[in-house]
């Protein structure tokens, strides 16, 4: 694909278009300039220089990779990564596990990185997994995207591999990170909220922020309501080269698609299990964990060339973007199995320190602007949160295989280095590390050319292609979860100018979801949708875009709660359960008291939770078994009506005995292809598997 070179000139006196983010402005010239909004102070660095550009990082050119002499960005990314001390600025709120990586299928065509080339090798790993927006004391259920980062401790050294669970992102720039955090984040005149996007100026950022269109159709689908993090996806993001041993290169996106398939909760359950268990996804991996049922991912790269990339109708280098499976076909090669606990959360999960930057010899970087940034930021940012140069020999960081240079001293300083030479190149040492041409790190050898400035590539331009694309791939019910969740999260938002311009640019990318969107929130009339930058393409759906489609039929790594009271009928407990376990799931029993409850044949049966602290909202189906009092019993307990009201509304699989149906009546729960016998576990268990969608319409209004 082409790509124009813009002269000095024409960077200079180009106006800003709406892919450049934010309005129209006026060249720095004085204390005030003009924009649709009015008067607002010059916008400079904390030396009082004025920006005439706040949406670009400095570039070699339009494509080319970020200079270091960008003294803004360094400024502006600086200041944003020493805002908080000690905790993660964001991903504060974490799960990390130990585990290993296997190969299973060499690249050694592609790569010299060892541990892409040697099948079989084990290699040992550090995963952690966080929400983005929330504190290290907030809950692991809000309506967030999920990081997921994994330290691979190679024979080569460290390979950091720092994604999300989503494949995109909302900038393209890595300039505009610090103001997207600073939205979202909680508003700093009041203190809240907490871990919500939910709020006027995340809202009021991304309406005026057209690239970020594709990722709030992630954001607002069920991907940021997961089920567990046993169950999400994850995805490096940028595109990153690989060097082969010729010097040639290849350009790879990384991806991590779990062993049990993907699920996730309705929102009106989210928000439940929020208050049930703030800790529900940190204790369901804990509890895996602890059992012996290991989560496994597979490991999938996406390989294609610059040939390729030139064909491709977007551009790979922006973060905004995803490459379809259907384009460039997943290739699995390896898999990934976690399978021990961090022994101290502190010094693990909580100290250990991710960079971009952390790549081995045969893997390199591409000219993404939004990558560029990160592989300074992330090393800023440990160096602050940590607060010692030295931060890699903490254990949790520190390599399994050898390393020596001849850094010195810095605070924490855990080494004792011998000797009196602490330079390089030197004479007076027969054994001080050296580099080694043959073995050592080699960057991509590459030609730049064009000249530098902040300006971003015409192919960035497009912001709603794919964004229309991944709406139109979801099922029919997914969208109604789009389109429902951005009325509960901008019916939250005080403006109504920002409210109308989110509904304008949703008519690019759908006009049926726009018109639902509106009629959500009481608009009059349609907003006019803003212009674009570039034309909306047409793009077939990609399936592999859905959750319902990839959920897989299985109970594995799911969980049944069954019911009990006094009078229960404790051989059907048994037989519910050997199926259930049978099945793959885990199973607790739930009874009024903790100390459990006594059988029709006079025996105790103890319990795994007790009801009120027990909802079904921990739970993927339920089945009652009661007797005809324990019932009637029950039925006067508001926890059990909501026990069994909430696994309907939240359309879960029910069993149900003779004696449960009183129960079921007292929750006005009538019968549908997910409410079944007790007696017939065959049915439950199929019932189990999956949601009852078509239940869904009967129990809540959606968009």
């Amino acid at each position: 694909m082409a790509k124009k070179t813009m002269s000095a000139s024409e960077i200079r006196g180009k106006k800003k278009e709406s892919h450049g983010g934010g309005e129209a402005r006026q060249a720095a010239g004085g204390e005030l300039h003009q924009t649709a909004r009015g008067q607002h102070p010059i916008l400079t660095t904390n030396q009082g220089v004025a920006l005439s550009d706040n949406q670009n990082s400095l570039k070699a050119n339009p494509r080319g990779p970020a200079l270091l002499e960008d003294f803004i960005l360094r400024e502006k990314i600086t200041h944003f990564d020493h805002e908080r001390i000690p905790e993660r600025i964001v991903h504060a709120r974490a799960t990390g596990v130990h585990g290993f990586f296997q190969l299973s299928s060499s690249l050694k065509k592609y790569t010299t990185a060892r541990i892409l080339t040697e099948v079989g090798e084990k290699t040992p790993v550090f995963t952690r997994i966080s929400t983005v927006a929330g504190g290290a004391g907030s809950v692991d259920t809000p309506r967030d995207v999920r990081g997921f980062a994994v330290k691979f401790y190679t024979k080569e050294g460290n390979w950091d591999l720092v994604g999300n669970d989503i494949p995109v992102f909302f900038i393209q720039d890595a300039i505009k990170f610090p103001d997207l955090i600073h939205a979202v984040k909680m508003e700093p005149d009041r203190g809240f909220p907490q871990s919500a996007t939910a709020h006027d100026t995340f809202w009021d950022f991304i309406s005026l922020t057209p690239e970020s269109m594709h990722m709030v159709m992630w954001i607002m689908s069920d991907r940021t309501l997961p089920r567990s993090l046993r169950m999400i996806e994850g995805f490096g993001i940028h595109s990153f080269r690989l060097i082969n041993d010729s010097g040639k290169s290849t350009f790879v996106k990384f991806h991590w698609r779990p062993k049990l398939g993907l699920q996730s909760t309705i929102w009106d359950e989210t928000v439940k299990i929020s208050g049930a268990d703030q800790d529900f996804h940190r204790r369901d991996m804990f509890d895996a964990i602890a059992s012996g049922n290991f989560p496994e991912w597979e490991f999938a790269v996406q390989l294609f060339t610059q040939k390729e990339a030139d064909q491709f109708p977007f551009d790979h280098l922006d973060a905004t973007k995803l490459i379809p499976e259907e384009l460039v076909p997943l290739k699995v090669i390896g898999r990934m199995v976690l399978d021990r606990w961090p022994n101290n959360f502190f010094a693990e999960t909580e100290q250990v320190a991710y960079c971009p930057s952390h790549v081995v010899p045969g893997i390199d970087f591409s000219n993404d602007p939004l990558l560029q940034g990160r592989l300074f930021s992330y090393q800023d940012t440990q160096l602050s949160r940590l607060g010692s140069p030295n931060f890699h020999q903490i254990p949790i960081n520190a390599p399994k295989c050898p390393f020596s240079n001849q850094q010195r001293d810095g605070h924490m300083q855990m080494e004792q280095p011998e000797g009196r030479v602490s330079y390089e190149p030197n004479s007076l040492s027969e054994n001080s590390p050296r580099e080694s041409p043959a073995e050592g790190f080699h960057s991509t050898a590459l030609t730049e050319t064009g000249e530098k400035g902040r300006v971003r590539p015409e192919s960035f331009a497009d912001h709603y292609s794919q964004a229309r694309q991944f709406y139109l791939s979801q099922t029919e019910y997914e969208q109604a979860h789009i389109a429902s969740a951005l009325v509960v999260e901008l019916s939250k938002v005080d403006h109504l100018h920002v409210r109308e311009a989110m509904v304008g640019h949703l008519r690019h990318i759908a006009e049926d979801l726009a018109k639902r969107v509106a009629a959500g929130l009481g608009l009059d009339k349609m907003p006019s949708a803003p212009r674009t930058a570039a034309p909306v393409q047409k793009t077939k759906p990609s399936p592999a875009l859905q959750i319902i489609g990839k959920m897989k039929d299985t109970l594995k790594g799911r969980a049944i709660g069954i019911l009990i009271a006094d009078g229960s009928d404790g051989a059907l407990v048994k037989k519910i359960k050997k199926a259930a376990t049978e099945a793959g799931a885990a199973v607790k029993i739930v009874a009024p008291k903790v100390g459990g409850a006594k059988l029709a044949d006079g025996s105790m049966m103890s319990a795994d939770g007790q009801l009120a602290g027990t909802p079904s909202v921990l739970f993927d189906a339920v089945a009652l078994v009661l007797s005809d009092e324990g019932a009637k019993v029950l039925s006067l307990e508001s926890a059990a009506v909501d026990f069994v009201r909430d696994a309907f509304g939240h359309l879960k699989a029910i069993a149900a005995d003779k004696g449960a149906q009183a129960l079921l009546k007292t929750a006005n729960i009538g019968h549908d292809a997910g409410v079944v016998s007790a007696n017939d576990e065959t049915a439950f268990i199929a019932a189990a598997k999956t949601r009852q969608w078509s239940r869904e319409k009967s129990v809540r209004t959606l968009a």
